[in-house]
């Protein structure tokens, strides 16, 4: 049996493979510049509010570009767009090793492309949710979606454990820790070439059609309105616990280093990535929202208690429980997402429903920041339980009975 038959579910076309191989490409950068980024500003004598401010930025930028973009790509090919937001990686990557000044800092991380999280809350992943949704039939849309989140989380582990390099280039060519950070940075810039010329090879196949272009959203529009709002207090939550800021609490209360940190992120995303194909296969039997809900709600619990735990073995086995459950509703929300609209919608409803993952969320690292100056006990990732707690309840009492097509007999 050939590999792409075992990467691509049936009736699936062949455009789907590349932006599989950009989420990857993406995801590695990712997972090491959630862990370097806090990393190489504590280098640069910053505390956690200033750390917090810049992540807060890269959050703001990236949900004011996602609903820039939203508002235009009916206008434009999905593919023009991801090779211009590939520019941009590449630029924000080697000017980050040409500054070490907050302001400017603090300008490169609102050019939007710079991510912070563990998840992908940047441009791309609007664009690609719509694209994918036009490669592939509706009965195997959730297990596209759930193969390129799988893809994305195993990829970001490896990743997560290449925060580590720094530490070996520091070990066996004497390089000063900030230059060996620097080199990861441009690295990054290295990945985004990379997928700006797979992004190149894009068919128009799985773009909407010029014809079918119309305004943003249309019959649709208080469903994507909905689902945003609610998706806005989801990433508000999250926003207290994005991977950045996880790292930056474990390096103050238990006093990490950075190759350890590495390691424990290695295994969540491993957790995470399991879990996506388990997701689908749920979905199947119990429907979208229902899949998204009760799986997300024990997972928060396990966040509220991590701080709570006295020891780092217990902090991490938590951790590890929350990964493996928090991740399930990423490949279904975006099926969903993509189900209940119409085609030529994707592009605007995808954006409009992802902005809140990094515009809603982008006040949030600030005041994470700030309350890790206060006590390193862990107040952030309460909240951010506790909020995520109020968003399941919401989705499931307002949408458990608008199902997509596949789910209506």
């Amino acid at each position: 049996m050939p590999l792409s038959s075992l990467l691509l579910p049936p009736g699936t076309l062949r455009d789907a493979r590349v932006l599989l191989w950009t989420r990857a490409l993406r995801a590695f950068g990712d997972g090491y510049i959630s862990l370097l980024l806090p990393f190489y500003l504590t280098l640069l004598g910053f505390d956690a509010l200033e750390v917090g401010i810049i992540i807060t930025a890269t959050l703001f930028g990236a949900g004011s570009m996602t609903l820039g973009v939203g508002l235009i790509a009916h206008r434009y090919r999905s593919r023009s767009l991801l090779m211009a937001a590939s520019l941009m990686l590449i630029l924000a990557s080697v000017a980050l090793t040409r500054t070490s000044d907050f302001w400017p800092l603090l300008l490169i991380a609102a050019l939007g492309v710079l991510n912070p999280a563990s998840s992908d809350v940047t441009v791309f992943a609007p664009l690609e949710h719509s694209m994918l949704a036009h490669a592939v039939t509706p009965q195997s849309r959730t297990a596209l979606f759930a193969r390129y989140s799988l893809i994305g989380s195993l990829v970001a582990a490896l990743g997560a454990q290449a925060a580590g390099i720094p530490a070996l280039l520091g070990a066996w060519l004497g390089l000063e820790p900030k230059a060996a950070v620097q080199s990861m940075f441009l690295a990054y810039g290295a990945l985004g070439a990379a997928s700006l010329l797979l992004y190149r090879t894009l068919s128009p196949a799985i773009e909407v059609p010029q014809d079918a272009r119309r305004a943003p959203l249309g019959k649709s529009r208080k469903i994507v309105y909905s689902l945003a709002a609610l998706f806005s207090i989801d990433a508000f939550g999250g926003g207290f616990a994005v991977q950045s800021l996880i790292a930056l609490w474990l390096f103050q209360r238990f006093e990490l280093s950075i190759a350890t940190a590495a390691t424990i992120f290695f295994w969540t995303n491993i957790l995470s990535a399991v879990s996506f194909l388990v997701a689908s296969r749920i979905a199947e039997r119990f429907g979208l929202v229902n899949t998204m809900v009760f799986t997300h709600l024990p997972a928060n619990v396990f966040l509220i208690l991590v701080p709570l735990m006295p020891t780092l073995p217990l902090a991490i086995l938590f951790l590890c429980l929350r990964s493996a459950l928090s991740q399930m509703d990423v490949p279904v929300r975006s099926s969903y997402v993509m189900a209940v609209v119409s085609p030529e919608e994707r592009p605007a409803a995808a954006s409009v429903t992802a902005v809140p993952r990094s515009l809603a969320s982008a006040i949030s690292p600030t005041l994470a920041g700030y309350l890790l100056t206060l006590s390193v006990f862990g107040w952030p990732l309460v909240i951010c339980g506790a909020l995520k707690i109020v968003y399941d309840l919401l989705l499931l009492r307002m949408f458990s009975a608008v199902k997509p097509p596949e789910e209506q007999r």
